[in-house]
């Protein structure tokens, strides 16, 4: 694109991130829409209001061969939204048919393998990430948005706030993963993060406003996957959803700490904050 045309499309580009957030659109579909219409642009190197109803179908044929049918979805969504809404122009609706659905098995990480992943982890806080996640069966944003007043101590539960579809819900808490993150919580002493930024000193830590970064947590442990040598088709592997609850015992319990814990079994925890 040239310099007129790049002006025109960062235009049209930041009023539809205005107008996704003033229609109260979710955090995950601004970015699944923006993304969408990105990735037609970057395709065609042009500005999406040049592109014609024959270059859409051409464009979808092949996003078809490449991506996931969830993925074809949205972004067919997301271009509608952006034809009707910041272009003004009617959209032409693409016909695309969904391929037969291929039925597979999820890959799930043995109990073995999840202990091999937090036993070869080295830091504290990611090493407490993983067991939060898989002892309880959390998808990823869900552990990096447990808060200190999310944890029930007396009730051994947790209140997951806004899970998928945006709902509710409380979890079971085992004893050692409520010992692992009080461990982990009396390192950084945040007053509202489980999670926090880990970037800076331990006073700054401590004060941190945010999480742990989604891109951090997924760098660190697909690190570790390759180091322990674990091989599944999933990309998602370190955090596919553990089929039960897992239980840890006494030998495990100090892999997973490495002398931060010092006691073998959990202690009577009732404290609050955790």
């Amino acid at each position: 694109m040239d310099k007129t045309e790049t002006n025109r499309f960062n235009d049209l580009y930041q009023r539809h991130q205005r107008l996704l957030k003033l229609q109260g659109k979710a955090t995950s579909t601004r970015s699944s829409y923006s993304r969408a219409v990105r990735r037609i642009t970057n395709h065609f190197d042009c500005c999406p209001d040049q592109l014609t109803i024959e270059q859409r179908e051409e464009y979808f044929s092949k996003l078809v061969d490449t991506h996931s049918w969830s993925t074809v979805k949205v972004d067919r969504n997301g271009l509608q939204f952006f034809w009707k809404h910041i272009l003004k122009q009617d959209w032409e609706w693409v016909n695309i048919i969904k391929p037969p659905k291929v039925r597979t098995l999820p890959d799930i990480l043995s109990v073995s393998e999840v202990e091999q992943l937090i036993g070869a982890t080295r830091k504290l806080r990611y090493r407490v990430f993983l067991l939060t996640t898989y002892s309880m069966g959390l998808r990823l944003g869900e552990t990096l948005s447990l808060q200190v007043g999310d944890i029930d101590g007396q009730r051994k539960q947790v209140h997951i706030r806004r899970g998928k579809g945006h709902k509710d819900r409380f979890v079971p808490l085992p004893d050692l993963t409520y010992l692992a993150l009080r461990v982990l919580w009396r390192k950084h002493r945040n007053p509202s993060w489980l999670f926090p930024n880990a970037a800076g000193t331990p006073e700054r830590i401590r004060k941190a406003t945010t999480h742990m970064s989604r891109g951090g947590v997924q760098s660190a442990m697909k690190a570790v996957v390759t180091q322990c040598g674990i091989k599944k088709k999933s990309r998602s592997i370190p955090f596919v959803t553990a089929s039960q609850l897992i239980y840890l015992n006494r030998v495990w319990a100090f892999v997973i700490f490495r002398g931060y814990l010092v006691t073998p079994a959990p202690p009577q925890l009732h404290a609050t904050p955790i």
